[in-house]
């Protein structure tokens, strides 16, 4: 990496590809014109599988917090009963937007670094009586490094809450890993442009189910900029209800064209082996891991930083090798640093990322031994495809034997 081009490893905003880097530099264009229609409806058809869902995808212009502020104010009423379901900074933050508006919120809340527990969770939904009108979830917790069992906790929802409302924040999870909106009930999801999207901040991008437009309709809380039914009345136009960041959706339509080449299967496993990478370098090189091993991230590594390691210092010398890595955040401050591995992410980046804590380690004489870490990343990143490669063939074998089968 030159001191040009650091290695940028926070868990966002993303590293640009070149590509998408070009696109944001487009002239303008009529965002009342055809061109932009047709731009609108190719990222709209883009996104849905990411999502999956069938239904319309709303572009506002605003940060992801706008975006899960969107999915508060269009379903939600003053007095609603909310049950806010928090792993995290991010979930607090979810909460606390939906207690600004009116809406009465319950707390509940994992110990930080553990996912929330589905059967906990149905519990809590049973012995409540059942009226909560929504509740509020984050996929994955950027500031432990924790991705939530979205689909388990979304089945015991609807067992214990059937008409409670899902709103789901996957801003940090949406694009890199699997996910099916449709399939698990969610009703309000909000991805945001400059995670896995591999775009610059701007968008954020917000799907409703059914049961979530129609609850827009009887939702009482204040709403303009972000009236969400707006942008869905012009969307069969191609257009966006206000001004919309041009050049983030030029850099969005790019993003998606590259993941369309690389396939939702060659992401997801990219994702999963830079992952699985990260995380066995630095436990390598004596880090100790925050986030509980059965639900850690595939987009982003919390570990906590060792007793008697200056982390300013430390931190510093890995900027001057630009690598450039993330603290803590709310309680976690000062506490644990965090590895971001979403987006354009590629495994050489990461073996390099390790190379560099390395390096520094061995100047502090902190190093287990040479090249461990970097040694453990590789070993980790080849066994996970080693086993996806045998899984498959496993797969193609029984389909084949199958198909001979059915002759």
């Amino acid at each position: 990496m030159s001191r040009f081009e650091p290695n940028l490893r926070i868990p966002g905003p993303t590293a640009l590809p070149p590509s998408v880097r070009e696109a944001g530099g487009r002239q303008m264009i009529n965002h009342r014109g055809p061109e932009f229609a047709a731009l609108i409806g190719r990222i709209q058809a883009g996104m849905k599988p990411y999502f999956g869902t069938a239904g319309d995808v709303a572009i506002l212009t605003c940060a992801g917090t706008g975006g899960l502020e969107a999915a508060v104010v269009n379903t939600l009423s003053p007095g609603d009963r909310v049950l806010g379901i928090s792993i995290g900074a991010f979930g607090d933050r979810f909460a606390q937007i939906a207690e600004a508006y009116g809406a009465r919120v319950e707390r509940m809340t994992a110990e930080w670094g553990w996912a929330a527990a589905p059967d906990e969770v149905r519990e809590r939904l049973a012995a409540g009586g059942g009226d909560y009108r929504a509740v509020l979830l984050t996929h994955n917790e950027t500031s432990t490094g924790v991705m939530n069992p979205l689909s388990q906790l979304a089945a015991a929802i609807r067992a214990a809450a059937p008409d409670a409302l899902i709103l789901v924040d996957t801003v940090s999870s949406l694009g890199a890993v699997p996910f099916e909106m449709d399939a698990w009930g969610c009703d309000v999801v909000v991805t945001g442009s400059q995670k896995a999207w591999m775009a610059a901040p701007g968008l954020a991008m917000v799907a409703a189910s059914d049961r979530g437009w129609a609850a827009m309709e009887a939702a009482t809380m204040p709403r303009f900029y972000l009236d969400l039914r707006r942008h869905r009345d012009l969307l069969g136009k191609g257009e966006t209800p206000w001004t919309p960041a041009v050049a983030v959706a030029f850099q969005v339509d790019e993003g998606l064209r590259l993941m369309a080449e690389e396939t939702p299967a060659g992401i997801f496993a990219r994702h999963e082996i830079c992952a699985a990478a990260t995380q066995a370098g630095l436990e390598a090189l004596g880090f100790r891991l925050f986030a509980d091993p059965a639900h850690r991230s595939r987009t982003v590594t919390a570990a906590w930083i060792p007793e008697g390691l200056d982390w300013k210092a430390f931190n510093g010398e890995l900027k001057r090798r630009d690598l450039i890595l993330a603290g803590g955040q709310g309680k976690l401050a000062g506490k644990v640093f965090r590895v971001g591995h979403l987006g354009m992410v590629r495994l050489d980046e990461i073996l390099a990322a390790i190379g560099t804590i390395e390096e520094v380690l061995a100047e502090q004489g902190r190093l287990p031994s040479a090249g461990v870490g970097v040694a453990a990343a590789e070993r980790a990143a080849i066994g996970l495809e080693q086993g996806r490669q045998s899984a498959g063939a496993a797969a193609a074998g029984a389909g084949a034997t199958a198909a001979g089968g059915a002759r």
